[in-house]
C-alpha cells in the first residue's frame, strides 16, 4: 500500500505543477481578482484522484506520464469548475472546502461564478492547444468530447439537477440516489479513465468497455463511501484554526442516511468486488492492473 500512496503522491506534485505551467501558458492577467480566484480554487489542495486516473490508465498502456500532464491538468480544472459551482448559495451553500473558506466566500459570488466558468473553458483550452505529440488529431478530439459529455446536460449537470430536484424527497429510491452519484460524481470519474485510455489509441480499444466499467463502480463506491465518512465526520476550519462538525443539510439524501450505515458499507465492498472483476478481464488482455486494484481498495478504505 505504501508503494500505491507514493504514486498517489508524485501523481499530485506532477499534476500541480501542469496545472501551474498551464496557468501561467493560458491566464493573461496573472494578478487579477479572477486569476485569484482560479488560482486559488484550482491549487488549494485535494487528493488529485482524478488526474491520477488518467495517469495509472494511460501507464497501464505503456504510455509515459509526462505525455498525460495536459489532460491530467485539464481533468482538475475541470473538477474545480464543479466544485466552486456546486459550493455557491443557490446550489450546496458550502462555507468551507478542504478546510478553507469556499470560492464565493473568499471573493465574492459573481467572481465565483467567473472562475467557475474561466476553469470550464481552461480545461478545454488546455485539451485542444496544449503540446501532445503523441495523440493523434483524432484521440486528441475525442478527448475533448468525452470532458464535454461528462461535464454537460448529459454529466455532471444533469447530477447536480438531479441533486437539487430530490433535496426533500424522503421516498427516494436506492436507484434514484445510485443515478444522481452515477451523473454527479461518476461522470468526470469515467472520464479521466477513458481521457487516460484515448491517449493509447487503437491499443487499448479492447480494454475500454472493462475499464468503462471499472469506472462507473469505483465512482459509486467513492460517493458511497463519502457518505459514510461524512456520517460522523469533521472538517478542519484553517481560518479558525478549529474543528467544525461536517453535517450535510437536514434536506441532503445520502446513502448512509437513508439506508443505514450498514447496508452503505455492504454496497460500498460490493462495488469494490465489481470494479476488481473488471480488472481481470483487463489482466487476460496482459496488462498490470495492481495500480488500479489498489486504487479500488483506497476508495472503499479512505477515511477522508
Amino acid at each position: 500500500m505504501l508503494d500505491f500512496i507514493n504514486e498517489l503522491h508524485d501523481s499530485h506534485k506532477q499534476v500541480d505543477s501542469a496545472i501551474e505551467h498551464y496557468l501561467v501558458m493560458f491566464l493573461n492577467r496573472d494578478i487579477s481578482l479572477l486569476a485569484q480566484a482560479i488560482r486559488y480554487s484550482v491549487l488549494l489542495g485535494g487528493k488529485r484522484l482524478r488526474p491520477f486516473l488518467v495517469y495509472q490508465t494511460g501507464k497501464l498502456f505503456g504510455i509515459k506520464s509526462s505525455k498525460l500532464n495536459a489532460p491530467a491538468a485539464a481533468i482538475e480544472c475541470m473538477h474545480a469548475y464543479s466544485l466552486i459551482h456546486d459550493d455557491l448559495p443557490v446550489m450546496d451553500n458550502d462555507k468551507l472546502r478542504r478546510g478553507y473558506p469556499t470560492c464565493h466566500v473568499k471573493f465574492g459570488e459573481a467572481i465565483a461564478i467567473l472562475a467557475g466558468d474561466a476553469l470550464h473553458t481552461l480545461a478545454f483550452t488546455i485539451l485542444s492547444e496544449a503540446h501532445m505529440p503523441t495523440i493523434t488529431d483524432q484521440d486528441r478530439l475525442k478527448m475533448i468530447a468525452t470532458l464535454a459529455a461528462a461535464s454537460g446536460a448529459n454529466g455532471m449537470c444533469f447530477g447536480q439537477s438531479l441533486d437539487l430536484i430530490n433535496k426533500n424527497n424522503k421516498n427516494i429510491s436506492a436507484t434514484q440516489l445510485e443515478t444522481i452519484y452515477q451523473y454527479k460524481t461518476g461522470s468526470l470519474i469515467r472520464a479521466a479513465v477513458r481521457i487516460g485510455a484515448l491517449s493509447a489509441g487503437n491499443k487499448s480499444r479492447d480494454a475500454l468497455e472493462s475499464l468503462d466499467h471499472y469506472a462507473t463502480t469505483i465512482g459509486l463506491a467513492f460517493q458511497i463511501r463519502d457518505d459514510i465518512i461524512d456520517t460522523s465526520s469533521y472538517a478542519y476550519d484553517n481560518k479558525k484554526g478549529e474543528r467544525v462538525k461536517s453535517i450535510r443539510s437536514k434536506h441532503d439524501n445520502t446513502y448512509s442516511k437513508i439506508f443505514g450505515l450498514n447496508t452503505a458499507r455492504s454496497k460500498a465492498e460490493e462495488l469494490y468486488c465489481e470494479s476488481l472483476a473488471s480488472l481481470k478481464y483487463i489482466a487476460k488482455l496482459g496488462y498490470n492492473i495492481s495500480t488500479l486494484s489498489a486504487f479500488s481498495r483506497y476508495i472503499i478504505k479512505r477515511s477522508d
